[in-house]
C-alpha cells in the first residue's frame, strides 16, 4: 500500500555531520516515514570538530586527524535512527571539502577547506544531485549560516547558487532553518531555573541564531519522532555531550522541545494548512508531485 507522500522528494544541504539531526531530525524522520524520498548532502566531514569523548580525543585534527573518518560512521548511525537511506557528501569521491573550523581560526586559510572553495564549482557538484533526485523542497541555512560558522555560510551560498544553476529542474519551495526567539527564551529561562545555562547566554539576544518570531513562517510538529531524533543526536557522540546544553534542555522542558522544527519560506508559495499563528504546517503543501 503506497504511503501518503510517495512521489515527493526533499533535499537537505548541511555543513557537517550532526547539523542535520540538530536542525531537522524530526522533519527528516517524519517525512521519510510518510514516504518522501529524503536526500541529505553534507559538505564536509567535520574534521575540525571538538572531540567531547575523552577516549576519542586522539582523533582530533591536532592529534591523528582522523575525526572526519569517525564522523562518517556517526552520521551513518544517526541516519539509521532517522530512517534516511540516501545521505552523501558533496562531490562524493570527485572532490573532498575539509571542515574550515570556526571563523577566524587557522584552518580557515587552508586551500582544501570548504570556506576556500569556489562557490560556482561547488554548486555545480550540487547541481548534479539536484538533477538526479529532482527535489520538490530544499532545506538549508540562512545567509548567516545560523550562527556564523564559515561552513554554514558557504553551504548556504552553494545551495542557493546551485538552485540558480540547475536548469533542468526547478525546486518548488526553499526553506531556511529557523528557531524563534520565543522558543529559545523559554529554554534559557528553564535552564537558569535549574542552575544551568545555554552556552552561557543571559538572554535570547545573546543567541546569534535566534530569529524574530515574525520571520518564522513554518513549523513541523515532529513530536511523534522526537525519540528517534534524540537517538540520532546520541549517535553523534563526539560532538553532542549527554550532559551538555542540548540534553539539559530535554531534562528541563521535556523531549518535546526538540519535536517542533521551524523554518522560513524564502522561495515558493505558502499554502494551507496553517497553524493559529499563520505558519505552514506541511513543507510540501501546495506542491503536486
Amino acid at each position: 500500500m503506497p504511503r501518503p507522500y510517495s512521489g515527493y522528494r526533499m533535499l537537505l544541504v548541511h555543513a557537517h555531520p550532526d547539523d542535520e539531526t540538530i536542525n531537522n531530525g524530526t522533519t527528516m524522520a517524519m517525512y521519510a516515514d510518510l514516504g518522501v524520498d529524503v536526500t541529505l548532502v553534507t559538505c564536509t566531514r567535520g574534521e575540525e570538530g571538538e572531540v567531547l569523548v575523552p577516549g576519542l580525543i586522539h582523533l582530533a585534527s591536532a592529534e591523528t586527524d582522523q575525526l572526519g573518518e569517525h564522523r562518517i560512521t556517526e552520521l551513518a548511525a544517526a541516519m539509521k535512527e532517522l530512517g534516511i537511506v540516501d545521505f552523501r557528501f558533496l562531490g562524493d569521491n570527485k572532490v573532498k571539502f575539509r571542515d574550515s573550523g570556526m571563523m577566524g581560526t587557522e584552518p580557515n586559510s587552508r586551500p582544501d577547506v570548504f570556506w576556500q572553495a569556489d562557490v560556482d564549482g561547488a554548486a555545480k557538484l550540487l547541481v548534479d544531485v539536484i538533477h538526479e533526485v529532482k527535489p520538490h523542497v530544499l532545506l538549508t541555512y540562512d545567509e548567516k549560516g545560523g550562527y556564523g560558522h564559515p561552513d554554514h555560510i558557504q553551504a548556504h551560498r552553494v545551495a542557493m547558487r546551485a538552485v540558480e544553476l540547475a536548469d533542468k529542474w526547478r525546486i518548488s519551495k526553499i526553506y531556511w532553518n529557523a528557531i524563534p526567539k520565543s522558543i529559545i527564551a523559554q529554554g534559557i529561562d528553564a535552564l537558569k531555573e535549574s542552575g544551568s545555562s545555554f552556552f552561557g547566554a543571559e538572554s535570547v539576544d545573546d543567541i546569534p541564531f535566534a530569529k524574530d518570531d515574525a520571520l518564522v513562517t513554518a513549523v513541523i510538529d515532529g513530536n511523534e519522532y522526537v525519540d528517534r531524533k534524540m537517538a540520532a543526536m546520541k549517535a553523534h557522540e563526539t560532538q553532542i555531550a549527554l550532559e551538555g546544553p542540548f540534553f539539559a534542555l530535554s531534562d528541563n522542558l521535556g523531549t518535546q522541545v526538540w519535536g517542533n522544527e521551524y523554518y522560513t519560506l524564502v522561495s515558493g508559495r505558502a499554502a494551507a494548512p496553517f497553524d493559529k499563528d499563520g505558519r505552514e504546517t506541511d513543507l510540501f503543501s501546495g506542491i503536486v508531485p
